[in-house]
C-alpha cells in the first residue's frame, strides 16, 4: 500500500494514530478536499468516493444547496439550545414530518442518539398507552443488526467485537432471526412494546429481507399492539431509490408504513450531525418537558441544513437518480458473480459484494481499489460495501465496476 501513501500522508497518519484512541482501522489515505462524488488526498490524488460516509454524504461532497444554507445560517446564529425558540426550528420539523407522513419530529444529533431516543419513546409508550407494568417492557430486534455502539445498543448486538468487554448489558431485548416473521411473532408477548429493524441491514453486508417480510412484520405489530420502528439511518433519504427503504419492501414492492422512523446520516447533508425520531402524536406525544433532551439537538445550523435536505428530497430527483443508476450498477455487478464474487445484494446505489475467499478478503479488495483511485470499505470479513454519493454519473459507475472486476481478478498477496 506504500504506493498510495505519500510522505505527507504517512506523517499525518502516524501523528493522528499516536494521539487518538484506536477505535477505527482506516484505509491508508488522508483526504484534504471533496467535490461531488470525488475526494482529493493531501498529495493531490483523486478518488471516487464509493462509501459516502456510510450514506451521510448522499448528496455529494460540497453540495451547493446545502453549503449555501449552512453559510447563511453561520452568519446569523448557530446555537441557542432548546431552552429558547429559534426561527429555523419550525420549518425543519414541519418539513421532515410531512416528508415522512407523520405528525411530530424529535430532533437529535447522531444516529445512535436517534436509536436511543426511539427506544425510550417506545418504552414510555408501552407504559403510558399500552399499559405494560413498570420495568417489564421488551423490544424485539433482529440478528445481524447494527444500530450504533452505545451500551444499550451493543446490549442487543450479536457482533462479538461490538460486545466483548463492555458488559454488563441493558436488559429488555429479544433477538430473532432477520427475515423470519414467524419467529418474530413467537417472541412477542404482552410486554412487547416495539420491534426495531433495519429495513435493509447495512453493516451486515447490505442484506435485503425476503419478499413480504416487512409487510408481515407490519401485520404482526398491528395485530399484537406493538410499535414497528424502522431504523432508516443508512437506508433512508434516497439511498435505495426511494425516500425510505420501507417504501419499496412491502408485498409486491408496495409501501410499508412503520410507526416510527429513525433517521440520521444524510439528514445533515454531510455538513453537520442531524438525526431525528419521526412518528405520529399518539407515539411521540408521550414525552413531556424534562423527560428527554439534547443541548445541540434541533440547533439552528442543523435545522437550516436539515430543511434544505428535506426540500431536495421532496423534489424526488435524488431518489430517481438512485433508482436508475442503481439498476445499472446492479446489472453490471451481477456479472461479477462467479468472477471473483460469490454474491451481490442491495437496492439502489447501495450494494454488498461478497468476495470469493480465493481472491482474498473484503479488506484486500478495498486496498486494491484504493490503489486504483476508488474508496470503498469492507464489513464482516468477506463483504465489500459500495455506496457512492447519489450525484455519481453513469460513466463513473461503469468505471467503478470495471476497476472492481480488475481488483477481484488480482492474485492475493501471500505471506
Amino acid at each position: 500500500m506504500t504506493a498510495v501513501v505519500g510522505s505527507r500522508a504517512a506523517d499525518l497518519i502516524a501523528a493522528g494514530e499516536a494521539r487518538s484512541a484506536r477505535n477505527y482501522a482506516p484505509l491508508p489515505v488522508v483526504i484534504a478536499s471533496g467535490q461531488g462524488a470525488w475526494v482529493t488526498d493531501v498529495d493531490g490524488r483523486r478518488y471516487l468516493d464509493c462509501l459516502a460516509a456510510y450514506s451521510a454524504v448522499n448528496f455529494g461532497h460540497g453540495n451547493p444547496e446545502v453549503l449555501a444554507a449552512a453559510h447563511a445560517q453561520l452568519d446569523r446564529v448557530t446555537l441557542v439550545s432548546r431552552a429558547f425558540h429559534h426561527d429555523a426550528f419550525a420549518p425543519f420539523v414541519a418539513g421532515l414530518a410531512d416528508l415522512a407522513g407523520k405528525d411530530l419530529v424529535l430532533p437529535m444529533n447522531t444516529g445512535a442518539e436517534a436509536v436511543e431516543s426511539g427506544l425510550k419513546v417506545a418504552r414510555r409508550w408501552g407504559y403510558d398507552v399500552k399499559g405494560v407494568a413498570p420495568d417489564r417492557a421488551n423490544v424485539i430486534v433482529a440478528a445481524g443488526n447494527f444500530h450504533g455502539r452505545t451500551i444499550s445498543v451493543v446490549s442487543f448486538s450479536d457482533d462479538p467485537q461490538a460486545r466483548g468487554g463492555f458488559g454488563p448489558f441493558t436488559p429488555g431485548f429479544r433477538t430473532v432471526p432477520y427475515g423470519d416473521a414467524v419467529a418474530l411473532e413467537a417472541a412477542v408477548d404482552d410486554d412487547t412494546v416495539a420491534v426495531l429493524l433495519e429495513p435493509v441491514q447495512g453493516e451486515a453486508g447490505v442484506v435485503v429481507p425476503p419478499a413480504g417480510y416487512l409487510s408481515a412484520v407490519r401485520e404482526v405489530c398491528t395485530r399484537r399492539g406493538v410499535l414497528m420502528v424502522a431504523d432508516e439511518i443508512q437506508s433512508g433519504l434516497g439511498r435505495v431509490g426511494a425516500t425510505f427503504a420501507c417504501d419499496l419492501l412491502g408485498t409486491d414492492g408496495g409501501r410499508v408504513v412503520p410507526d416510527v422512523y429513525l433517521l440520521g446520516k444524510a439528514l445533515g447533508g454531510g455538513v453537520v450531525p442531524v438525526s431525528a425520531v419521526v412518528a405520529d402524536a399518539d407515539v411521540l406525544g408521550v414525552l413531556r418537558p424534562g423527560e428527554h433532551g439534547s443541548t445541540f439537538g434541533g440547533n439552528p445550523l442543523a435545522c437550516a441544513v436539515g430543511t434544505t435536505v428535506v426540500t431536495m428530497l421532496a423534489r424526488g430527483e435524488f431518489q430517481e437518480r438512485s433508482r436508475t443508476l442503481g439498476a445499472h450498477l446492479h446489472s453490471r455487478l451481477a456479472a461479477l458473480v462467479g468472477n471473483g464474487a460469490t454474491a451481490v445484494r442491495g437496492l439502489g446505489l447501495w450494494a454488498g459484494v461478497d468476495v470469493d475467499p480465493a481472491v482474498g478478503t473484503g479488506r484486500d479488495v478495498a486496498h486494491r481499489l484504493l490503489e486504483r483511485g476508488i474508496l470503498a470499505k469492507d464489513t464482516h470479513g468477506q463483504t465489500l460495501r459500495l455506496a457512492p454519493p447519489l450525484v455519481v454519473e453513469q460513466h463513473e459507475v461503469d468505471w467503478l465496476v470495471d476497476e472492481l472486476a480488475a481488483a477481484l481478478s488480482a492474485t492475493p498477496a501471500r505471506g
